[in-house]
């Protein structure tokens, strides 16, 4: 339901490569949970060792990992994204490290100069979904983690390499640590980082909604476009499981079918959402129906929130507080005497 919702892209080929620019929308935000990953991720890049980044599927780790590089020492370098599907693990040891040296005796992991590892000489690696790697494959990757260098020729001065990772979130520590080889998660998790969902840090949710539909509109060239308040509080409240890839989805969607308009409203957004995937199941029924219900919900919440104040409740709306007696008369909320905390006797 929406009141305990209150209380609270395109897919890579298999082993697609790519060069990772700076900048993301998870920074973005004021809630101790946005500024917790923003210190991580400055954190991270104050050292050289490797990095895993635990993050929801649809979340930006991409953009994490590319920030931690341009704050770090590998700056200046590449930085190479590893994706998609693993499927093969000769294909993707050829992939990461090339074939020449497999064999090679070196106290250093030796690669082919046109190797992922080798055209990122000197910058970083990021794996996604590295958890799902082979074992064989992890085994020499734990080897990049440990020395944090390789050579691309026997005898020849070594290239710096920075390893980071991405994974899932397991049921617990225990659960993630299995599912790597235990030289490599150890390597790893030096910098473990937790990276929140966006039902986790709702309030964030409208400053990287306005965020995305300037940085989207710009670079289609279209005029700029602005959320309604009422836009942006059904956004805070949806369940974003796929998360800013979600977000960033339906914010394309929206400028795709208003491109003609400055304002995306309430019903618009409502429009694209399907019934039943939003944080009610709402019955059939007119945009002005399902309007009604969401600010009926939304209202209600806030108030149950704030234990039936009336004034904290609307500061949190941000309206007037007889405007709010007016709204709940109109749309039929029972008002409930404020909660004593100390309890009446």
């Amino acid at each position: 339901m929406l009141i305990d919702a209150l209380r609270g892209a395109a897919t890579c080929s298999a082993f697609d490569v790519v060069e990772t620019a700076t900048g993301t929308p998870e920074l973005l935000g004021g809630t101790a949970l946005a500024r917790q990953l923003a210190a991580d991720i400055s954190a991270a890049a104050a050292h050289a060792g490797g990095v895993l980044l635990v993050a929801e599927p649809g979340s930006d780790v991409e953009g994490l990992a590319a920030q931690i590089h341009g704050q770090g020492r590998t700056a200046g370098h590449p930085l190479i994204t590893v994706a998609g599907d693993l499927g093969d693990p000769a294909a993707l040891v050829e992939q990461l490290f090339g074939s020449a040296h497999e064999a090679s005796p070196s106290d250093l992991e030796l690669v082919d100069a046109a190797s992922v590892f080798g055209r990122a000489a000197g910058g970083a690696v990021l794996l996604r979904d590295a958890d799902q790697l082979p074992a064989s494959v992890q085994a020499r990757l734990a080897r990049v983690a440990r020395d944090g260098e390789v050579r691309t020729r026997a005898g020849e001065a070594p290239s710096r390499i920075r390893l980071m990772a991405s994974c899932a979130p397991a049921a617990d520590v225990a659960a993630e640590r299995r599912r790597f080889a235990p030289d490599l998660y150890r390597r790893l998790s030096a910098t473990r980082i937790l990276v929140p969902s966006l039902r986790q840090r709702r309030e964030d949710i409208p400053v990287i909604a306005r965020h995305l539909i300037d940085v989207i509109g710009l670079s289609e060239a279209r005029p700029p476009v602005a959320f309604t308040e009422t836009a942006l509080v059904l956004l805070s409240a949806l369940d974003w499981h796929d998360n800013l890839r979600e977000l960033r989805s339906l914010i394309v969607r929206l400028l795709t079918s208003h491109a003609r308009e400055h304002t995306i409203r309430l019903d618009d957004v409502l429009a694209e959402v399907p019934l039943g995937a939003g944080p009610v199941a709402m019955p059939p029924g007119s945009l002005r129906d399902a309007r009604l219900r969401f600010e009926r919900e939304y209202i209600a919440g806030v108030l149950q929130h704030h234990g039936w104040r009336m004034s904290e409740a609307a500061r949190t709306l941000g309206i007037q507080r007889p405007n709010l007696y007016r709204k709940t008369r109109q749309l039929g909320i029972a008002l409930l005497k404020p909660v004593d905390p100390a309890g009446s006797r």
